[in-house]
C-alpha cells in the first residue's frame, strides 16, 4: 500500500519536474536581479554586472550521436581562434577529448542535470540541435539572449513534434523550401517571425570532404546492398521483417544490414530473432559501427524508410537508394498544421525506387534497374535537383554558421552597451534632480 502511494506515473513525474524547475529558476533569477540592481544603485549607477560566469557562444548537445553535426562547427571556430563553450550532456563526448584550444568542452551532467544546468545558463548566444525549447522541461533562461537551431538532417523542417521550433529565435537552414514552411507555420500560428538564414549542411560538407580524401575503392565483382532501416512500428524490420532479408538473400548479393541503434534497445527481442535466424556469414553482415562513413561508403544502393540516412547517402555519396513509403500519424507533427505535402514526399521519386508489398518478390530487378541503365541516369539527375533544392553553400555551411553566431554576437553586445548607456544617463539625471 505504501508502495502504491509513493508512485507517481511518468507523466506526473514530468510535469512536478517541469514545475520544480521553473520555480527554482524564477528564485535564482529573481535574486540574481535584486542583487545586481543593488550593486548599480549603490555605486550610483556604475557599477558593472559580473559576467565571469558568462558564456558568449555556446552549444548546447544532447549527447555524444549529434557530435557530427557540431564538429564542423567547432573545428571552424578553433580554425579562427575564436572560443566557445561545448556543453554536451554525454560523459564521453569525442568533444571532450578532441584536443582543441579555443572550442571548451565540459560535461554538464546527463538527462535533467543538463537540462536543470541550461534551463539557468547565462549566455550570448545558444546554439543546439534541441527541439521543443519552452514546450517541455528545457527552458528558455532569463540570462540567455538569443536561441539557435540547427537540424541535424537534409528534410522537412516541419518533421519536428508540434511546436518543435516555435520558440527559437533563429534556425539555419539549407533550403528554401524548408524557410517556406516555417512562415506558413508562423503564419498560421500567429506567431512572430523567426531569423531564417539559409546556412547549409556542415555535416554533410564534412562528410563529403573526408569522402573526396578516402582512397579509391577496389573493383567489385557484386554489388553491395545496405539494409539501414529506422526503428520503430514503420521501420522495414518491423514492417517487413525476416520475409524482406529471405529475398535479399536470394538476390546472391552481399548484404549489409545495419540497424538503428535505437533497434537494440526499444526493439531488443525483434533483433535477437533477426540475428538469430540470418547469422553472419561470406553474404550476409550485421553491422553496428558508431561511424557509419564506411559502410555508406562501400555501399552500392541503400534500402531505407523515412530515415535522414536517405539523404546523406543519395546526395553525399550519389548513389541511389530504394525506400519504402512511411505511414505515420502526422497529428503530432509540425507538417500536419501545413497544406503542402512534404519536400521528401515530392523528391523521393526523383533519387529512388519505390518498394511495396506488391513488389518486395522483384528486389533483384528493382536493383538492377537502379544500378544500371537509362533509369540510373535518371535518377543521378535527380540527386542533382535534390542537391539544389535542399544542399545550399555546398563545402561552406560551417563557415556560414560560425559567420551567423558572432555575427548576432556582436550585434547583442552593441545593444547592450547602447541599453546600458541610456540607463546610465537616465539615473545620472535623476540624481541630480
Amino acid at each position: 500500500m505504501i508502495t502504491k502511494m509513493l508512485y507517481i506515473d511518468p507523466g506526473t513525474g514530468s510535469m512536478l519536474f517541469s514545475i520544480i524547475i521553473g520555480i527554482t529558476g524564477v528564485l535564482v533569477f529573481a535574486a540574481r536581479a535584486l542583487l545586481i540592481r543593488f550593486k548599480f544603485i549603490m555605486s550610483g549607477g556604475k557599477g558593472k554586472t559580473d559576467d565571469k560566469d558568462m558564456f558568449p557562444i555556446c552549444i548546447f548537445s544532447e549527447g555524444k550521436r549529434y557530435w557530427s553535426v557540431f564538429r564542423p562547427v567547432c573545428d571552424e571556430f578553433e580554425k579562427r581562434q575564436k572560443d566557445i563553450w561545448y556543453l554536451t550532456a554525454s560523459p564521453d563526448d569525442p568533444a571532450l577529448n578532441a584536443g582543441y584550444k579555443y572550442v571548451h568542452a565540459v560535461f554538464i551532467g546527463e538527462g535533467n542535470k543538463a537540462i536543470s544546468r541550461m534551463n539557468l545558463i547565462k549566455a550570448k548566444v545558444v546554439l543546439s540541435t534541441t527541439p521543443s525549447l519552452d514546450v517541455f522541461q528545457w527552458k528558455r533562461s532569463k540570462t540567455a539572449s538569443w536561441y539557435v537551431h540547427i537540424p541535424h538532417a537534409a528534410s522537412d523542417i516541419t518533421l519536428y513534434k508540434m511546436f518543435g521550433l516555435d520558440f527559437y529565435d533563429a534556425i539555419l537552414l539549407s533550403g528554401q523550401y524548408q524557410i517556406d514552411q516555417i512562415r506558413r507555420l508562423e503564419e498560421t500560428r500567429g506567431i512572430p517571425p523567426k531569423d531564417l538564414k539559409l546556412a547549409g549542411i556542415p555535416y554533410m560538407d564534412k562528410m563529403r570532404e573526408r569522402l573526396e580524401a578516402s582512397s579509391p575503392k577496389e573493383g567489385k565483382s557484386e554489388p553491395v546492398i545496405l539494409l539501414a532501416p529506422s526503428w520503430g512500428t514503420n521501420g522495414i524490420l518491423t514492417v517487413y521483417g525476416a520475409e524482406f532479408i529471405e529475398q535479399l538473400i536470394k538476390t546472391g548479393h552481399k548484404i549489409i544490414i545495419r540497424p538503428h541503434p535505437q533497434s537494440f534497445i526499444s526493439e531488443k527481442p525483434l533483433m535477437d530473432e533477426l540475428m538469430n535466424k540470418f547469422p553472419e556469414s561470406s553474404k550476409l553482415s550485421w553491422n553496428k559501427d558508431p561511424d557509419n562513413f564506411n559502410v555508406l561508403s562501400g555501399a552500392d544502393i541503400l534500402i531505407s524508410d523515412f530515415s535522414g540516412v536517405l539523404f546523406d547517402f543519395s546526395l553525399v555519396f550519389n548513389k541511389p537508394l530504394i525506400y519504402t513509403d512511411p505511414v505515420f500519424d502526422r497529428s503530432e507533427y509540425d507538417c500536419s498544421w501545413d497544406s503542402k505535402e512534404l519536400w521528401t514526399y515530392d523528391i523521393l521519386p526523383h533519387i529512388g525506387k519505390r518498394l511495396s508489398k506488391e513488389n518486395i518478390s522483384d528486389i533483384r530487378n528493382l536493383i538492377k534497374e537502379c544500378l544500371e541503365g537509362s533509369y540510373a541516369d535518371e535518377l543521378s539527375k535527380g540527386r542533382d535537383l535534390a542537391r539544389e533544392q535542399t544542399w545550399c553553400n555546398q563545402g561552406h555551411g560551417a563557415e556560414k554558421v560560425s559567420d551567423y553566431l558572432l555575427a548576432k554576437y556582436d550585434e547583442i553586445v552593441k545593444q547592450e552597451s547602447k541599453q546600458e548607456s541610456k540607463t546610465k544617463k537616465r539615473l545620472s539625471r535623476s540624481n541630480r534632480i
